[in-house]
């Protein structure tokens, strides 16, 4: 079970890194490109927090975090904004994956900004 656990927090940290790298690679090559067309260089904010979900968190957060499944229902949780923040940031040994190392600090306060206007039977 601990094996399946930690190749799962692996895989995930890996497929993590990779999403965060090639929007990152996508980014610059915006930038440059709008550079030399003599356009204004898009935002810095291209980080899409609904895609992350589904892409990452999806796989233990059922249907956007608003269900249970390998890890809480995150919808109305009742933790505090800080320790959803933490949570997500340093992780929790032998449960979740810690993302402080892939996602910024305001990526992760997106996220939390996110579970906290979930509502179920509304897509986010």
């Amino acid at each position: 079970m601990h094996r399946i656990l930690f190749t799962t927090t692996v895989a995930f940290s890996l497929l993590a890194s990779a999403v965060s790298q090639g929007a990152e690679s996508n980014k610059e090559q915006q930038q440059t490109t709008a550079q030399q067309d003599g356009q204004a260089a898009p935002s810095s904010s291209s980080f899409n927090v609904k895609n992350t979900f589904r892409n990452i968190c999806g796989f233990c957060h059922e249907n956007y975090g608003r269900k249970a499944g390998k890890g809480p229902q995150l919808m109305d949780n009742p933790n505090s904004d800080e320790f959803l923040f933490n949570r997500i940031k340093n992780g929790k040994p032998g449960r979740m994956a810690a993302f402080g190392g892939t996602f910024t600090d305001d990526q992760i306060r997106e996220m939390v900004v996110f579970m906290r206007g979930l509502k179920p039977n509304v897509d986010p």
